[in-house]
């Protein structure tokens, strides 16, 4: 994809939604799945997303995914509360109030934070642990309102069960499926209340989360090494859910932090506009975040967060915005050797699009590593069960156990990535940028990529269900391959397309859920040419699979 003319460049009013228009359409605009299946309620790998100006996240939704939720948790004898919490996208709160209808119609003991302020993903998760862990009888779960990093225009829903994380596939299929049946039934199922008086009922709880989350931090985070190396960090929020709790941490921990953004704004007018020139606070672009980035010199480590604070950036004063899957591997590793109480036996959670260097810095530290599909809910369990110390995937989102070795958060915990940039600088007196290059110079340098490609919605099908038996090939850019995979070594499950790995290089195929392309993750040991062979390679097997198949 070609960069576009004013990426990295800020917003100008040209580029900014219109949000009384969106908002008019949030209420308006009502889906016909009938006519147009792509208005369905459809939940990807974080929920159900879309944007109330194409009638993919509307009200009607909203109700509809809120309702099917209600009953998937009766049928699952979850008598718990359930926390809710929403983002700063402008169509979470009114979505925030749709949900709270239904919630209180069901008689759903509902708990949200005080005033009715915004809620990270990661702190939902953590409260719902910290509960079923007192209350095993009375199991809680969550729903968070966001659609991560999305543009302003656009919306997400997505439901956390008793474990805390997100929900597996079982789950969301049976919530997706019964959402769209209310859809169809013009949602003569759905129980409402109205909103001005479901705050009066009682099923409306407020509670302090911002206090119970941040003492929590204690547990997590050596603060100590952080104050005493007086470690200066910036911080720029990109206007998400987590401002508040930033300014928290820094008042309980007296850190010497700066927050450079405090502004809450629907437009979102103050980014940097993205590679494709719109407006996406995804705080692992370098576009995106070039406001931070220019301000690098000013601070000794310098962190961001997505709108739902899910996902971390960390730049450098010394080389500017890490690339996530490099930020990874410094933390397993730096982990691996600070954290004594945690038992020798833990394993390192990866996706099978991370990078390498994640398993090679896993072997040197004595640690196996459990290799999952796309996708956080895959570590969940690893977590929950204190297998994991560390699960993280490539998209700049992970989290990992408390200094005792006790589960944290089983989604993803952009604060906690961020404060351990500020540790391992203090403890080690490198920033991770540079602690990567000490990786690098042990266990050699990946170069990493990922591309789309057309595909037919037949070719896409055919990806999914391919099996190691349809790649003839011997040889991927001159070396012999050593695996073809249609399933995840970690855990057996599907990965939905392939992967074949090499001694010093792999790629990966998956069909994109949405568009008619499929994406090629590819990396290489050695070099730009030998990734570049790769590249071409992967797309002579992906097509040579597609022909044995007649397409």
């Amino acid at each position: 994809m070609a960069l576009h003319p004013r990426a990295g460049t800020k917003a100008q009013a040209k580029d900014l939604i219109n949000v009384p228009r969106l908002m008019a359409s949030y209420y308006l605009n009502e889906p016909d799945i009938e006519k147009f299946p792509e208005q369905k309620v459809a939940f990807g790998t974080s929920g159900h997303r879309g944007s109330a100006l194409h009638t993919t996240f509307n009200e009607t939704h909203v109700l509809a995914i809120t309702q099917a939720i209600c009953e998937y948790r009766q049928a699952q004898h979850y008598e718990g509360p359930l926390f809710l919490g929403f983002d700063t996208h402008a169509l979470s709160e009114a979505a925030f109030a749709s949900v709270i209808e239904v919630l209180v119609a069901n008689e759903v003991q509902t708990i949200i934070q005080k005033d009715r302020g915004y809620t990270p993903t990661p702190v939902i998760s953590n409260l719902i642990i910290e509960h079923n862990k007192e209350h095993p009888a009375f199991l809680a779960d969550g729903i968070i309102i966001t659609p991560s990093h999305n543009p302003p225009e656009d919306g997400g829903i997505k439901y956390n069960p008793p474990h805390g994380g997100p929900a597996d596939s079982k789950a969301t299929k049976w919530i997706e499926n019964r959402a769209n049946e209310l859809l169809l039934g013009e949602l003569i199922d759905v129980q409402l209340f109205p909103f001005s008086e479901a705050l009066k009922t009682g099923y409306v709880k407020e509670q302090d989360f911002i206090s119970h989350y941040v003492e929590g931090l204690a547990n997590v985070i050596n603060f100590d090494a952080i104050v005493d190396k007086k470690i200066k960090i910036g911080v720029d929020p990109l206007g998400g859910s987590g401002i508040e709790y930033w300014a928290a941490i820094k008042e309980r921990y007296n850190l010497d932090l700066e927050i450079v953004n405090d502004r809450v704004d629907p437009t979102f007018s103050f980014m940097t506009l993205d590679k494709d020139g719109k407006i996406r606070m995804d705080c692992s672009s370098a576009k995106a975040m070039s406001s931070l980035i220019q301000m690098k010199s000013d601070f000794d480590i310098a962190v961001a967060n997505d709108p739902d604070f899910d996902r971390h950036g960390i730049v450098t004063n010394t080389h500017g915005l890490m690339n996530p899957n490099h930020y990874l591997a410094v933390c397993i590793d730096y982990l691996s050797n600070n954290r004594p109480e945690w038992d020798s036996s833990l394993e390192i959670g990866k996706t099978l699009v991370s990078t390498s260097m994640i398993d090679r810095v896993a072997a040197a530290n004595g640690k196996k590593v459990l290799e999952v599909p796309v996708g956080f809910k895959w570590f969940v369990e690893g977590l929950t069960d204190h297998k994991l110390m560390f699960g993280g995937e490539e998209s700049a989102g992970a989290s990992f156990l408390t200094l005792s070795g006790d589960v944290w958060s089983t989604d993803k915990d952009g604060i906690i990535l961020a404060l351990l940039a500020a540790e391992i600088t203090a403890v080690t007196g490198l920033n991770p940028a540079i602690y990567y290059d000490n990786l690098v110079k042990r266990h050699g340098e990946p170069v990493y990529k990922r591309i789309d490609a057309p595909a037919s919605p037949e070719q896409k099908a055919v990806l999914s269900s391919l099996s190691p038996s349809d790649i003839s090939s011997d040889l991927l850019a001159g070396e012999a391959i050593k695996s073809v995979l249609t399933e995840a070594p970690g855990n057996k499950a599907a990965i939905g397309g392939l992967k074949v790995v090499t001694e010093n290089g792999w790629f990966a195929a998956r069909p994109s859920g949405t568009e008619n392309i499929y994406k090629i993750y590819m990396e290489s040991f050695l070099g730009e040419a030998h990734l570049a062979e790769i590249e071409k390679e992967a797309q002579q097997i992906v097509s040579l699979a597609f022909a044995n198949k007649g397409l």
